[in-house]
């Protein structure tokens, strides 16, 4: 993979991200890549939180590098994944989004075994940015 941008995840979030983690029957590659993720990311209190960042419960839009389409997905928890406009953390691509900022782009790896670069356009909604820190 290329050089990873650095990325900054509220201390609320990587609290619960991890215990989410830590109660996962078994670690998949997937889910290895996550923990990877959080280990370099940069840690802030939630009133710290950049506005133009990716946080759990945000809705941000991406698209693919060499792809026009764009998607608007909300970044949520598994157990909060419950329409085709939310994305779980857990997803590949959920977790290529989280603690990145608008204008910047992290390849990462897909179920086929291939990845794909994923492009920040736009944080639409942000809890952090709105006010609410305890989510």
């Amino acid at each position: 993979m290329s050089s990873k941008p650095t990325i900054t995840v509220s201390a609320v979030d990587m609290d619960r991200i991890e215990a989410l983690i830590e109660k996962m029957s078994r670690m998949t590659p997937e889910l290895e890549t996550l923990e990877s993720e959080l280990d370099r990311a940069t840690i802030v209190e939630p009133a710290n939180m950049p506005a133009d960042v990716v946080s759990m419960n945000s809705t941000v839009r991406f698209k693919f590098s060499g792809d026009s389409k764009v998607f608007e997905k909300t970044l949520v928890y598994p157990q909060d994944a419950t329409s085709e406009h939310q994305i779980s953390i857990f997803a590949p691509v959920g977790s290529a989004l989280l603690g990145l900022s608008v204008g910047q782009s992290l390849e990462w790896p897909m179920p086929n075994g291939q990845s794909r670069t994923v492009e920040i356009l736009e944080v639409v909604y942000q809890p952090e940015r709105a006010g609410e820190y305890q989510r």
